[in-house]
């Protein structure tokens, strides 16, 4: 059965592309940085895999060299990996501030997280996705493209995933290897991280995570070219 590492699965997103996986019969590797939600996340996705299906949860940073070793190991020993979701990442200073005040401390984090960890891990990872001919997804944002007032640092970091997403697709296809990749915008969602950006403000007009969660195994089932994806253009068949 096929194996996916998912990072940032503790909540949000992350858990709702998991939990969707999980139904539909993966073995999963799944990290947070906070072990008690992640423990909470594990027993979810438990409870909704088959007798068949392992589900590993790792307590970690991707940040970590150690911890993204630990990943890649723990789906070698499921079999090897058919799927690599990037979805974990950081916002940074909430509220938002302006790129006029951000400090580089923190503008470093959000790169370090948000950039440098993935491209790590990608590395890392690319052996095994080679041997099963499987794919990446790295979760990237509308702020990627867009100019918004206080999303510099959280922009410009998905804009450098992008790019480096996009760089890679070339090199993999110019070489003739069979693994793709994907960066998808899922949209605004109901999630923590975007609470965080709007502190006070009512966000509950935007959609759960878990509408979205499916267009992701749908990439990996229906393998179209690499590119970039609007979750919502794929689950309703959109051109990209």
């Amino acid at each position: 059965m096929p194996v996916a590492i998912v990072t940032g699965a503790s909540r949000g997103l992350g858990l709702a592309v998991a939990a969707d996986l999980a139904d539909h019969g993966w073995s999963l590797v799944v990290d947070a940085r906070i072990a008690a939600p992640l423990r909470d996340a594990e027993a979810e996705l438990r409870s909704r895999a088959g007798s068949r299906q392992r589900i590993v949860a790792l307590a970690g940073s991707v940040a970590d060299a150690d911890h993204r070793a630990e990943l890649v190991a723990a789906a070698d020993d499921l079999g090897g990996l058919d799927l690599l979701v990037n979805n974990a990442g950081i916002l940074g200073p909430s509220p938002l501030p302006g790129l006029s005040v951000l400090g580089a401390a923190a503008y470093r984090e959000i790169l370090e997280i948000g950039v440098v960890a993935p491209l790590s891990l990608t590395q890392l990872a690319l052996p095994s996705l080679r041997r099963h001919h499987g794919a990446i997804v790295n979760v990237t944002s509308d702020a990627a493209v867009e100019a918004y007032a206080g999303w510099g640092g959280y922009g410009s970091a998905k804009a450098a995933l992008e790019q480096w997403s996009r760089v890679l697709s070339v090199e993999l296809a110019e070489s003739g290897e069979d693994v793709r990749v994907w960066w998808v915008d899922p949209g605004d969602l109901r999630t923590e991280m975007h609470q965080d950006a709007f502190p006070g403000e009512d966000i509950s007009d935007r959609p759960l995570p878990d509408t979205v969660a499916a267009a992701f195994r749908r990439l990996a089932t229906e393998r179209p070219a690499s590119g970039r994806h609007r979750a919502a253009d794929i689950l309703t068949g959109a051109p990209a």
